[in-house]
């Protein structure tokens, strides 16, 4: 099935217009004018998952995200949010909004959205989320080692290198800094799913999970987020006034929090990531 026939059948209208957006997105031209976003999933479960994570995310408006219109097991159709230059108010506005997002919370550590399923993704690669405890046995369990186990079987890591990460593992508990309560995670915030729209910022392309919400910050550093310091600035003073302040050293935990979106990048795209999983965790371990 192609875009035209997924939106048709899933929007029950006429399509007058298709276009490539980039990769497996399409932007599908309604009759009457109406543009929407067709996206065509990486594998099973990803329009689910991604369409559970949109509706949780979403289901206090902290922070704008686009409605789902429909999906099936291999579409989801979308809301269409034109593009604009990013603002220092819009970015203020977004960081004091990702902070109450955050602390709207998540049933435990790990967990799917509601109705979403435990077998997710985080672009191509595949993703687990599976409910626990606490942070540093989740994170370990399917952040870190799944991803070194596929590196490895890749020959990106040596087995003295590997033992880097299974210290790292072992030490979770303390290198995680103080305990928090699971938060409601985007999962996935690099600069390409901050939409900068006229109206301000919204969230795209979730990989949405119960976690630790340092996680979001430090994707939001990972690749250079526009006006991130304003982002950043207003977040901080968010958190604080809802009672919840960010823990003074948690600037010293981001190479923990980007090791498992490099872990990811090395096993999807290889060497180069790989030497920069290896540095955050040994970062991380001093």
């Amino acid at each position: 099935m192609n875009a035209r026939e997924a939106v048709t059948r899933l929007c029950g209208t006429q399509v007058t217009g298709v276009r490539r957006g980039g990769g497996s997105i399409f932007l599908v031209t309604l009759d009457g004018g109406r543009v929407v976003v067709a996206k065509q999933g990486v594998g099973p479960g990803a329009t689910e998952a991604e369409a559970a994570g949109l509706r949780w995310l979403g289901e206090y408006a902290d922070v704008p995200v686009p409605e789902v219109l429909g999906y099936d097991d291999e579409w989801l159709v979308m809301q269409y949010v034109p593009p604009a230059s990013p603002t220092t108010g819009s970015a203020e506005v977004f960081g004091r909004a990702l902070a109450t997002l955050h602390l709207r919370g998540a049933e435990a550590f790990g967990c799917p959205p509601p109705g979403g399923p435990k077998d997710a993704w985080m672009g191509v690669a595949p993703m687990r989320n599976e409910p626990h405890e606490d942070w540093p046995t989740f994170y370990a369990r399917h952040r870190i080692e799944p991803y070194v186990r596929m590196c490895v079987d890749q020959h990106l890591f040596s087995a003295h290198e590997v033992k880097v990460f299974d210290e790292l593992c072992t030490r979770l508990p303390e290198a995680a800094g103080p305990p928090e309560p699971p938060a409601r995670l985007h999962g996935d915030a690099w600069s390409g799913n901050v939409h900068w729209s006229s109206d301000g910022v919204w969230l795209i392309d979730p990989a949405a999970h119960g976690g630790h919400r340092e996680g979001d910050l430090a994707m939001l550093q990972l690749f250079g987020t526009s006006l991130l310091d304003h982002i950043l600035g207003a977040y901080a003073e968010g958190a604080q006034d809802e009672g919840a302040p960010l823990a003074p050293d948690w600037r010293e935990r981001v190479p923990l929090h980007q090791l498992f979106p490099l872990l990811m990048h090395a096993a999807v795209f290889g060497g180069g990531y790989a030497r920069q999983a290896l540095s955050a965790a040994r970062s991380s371990l001093s």
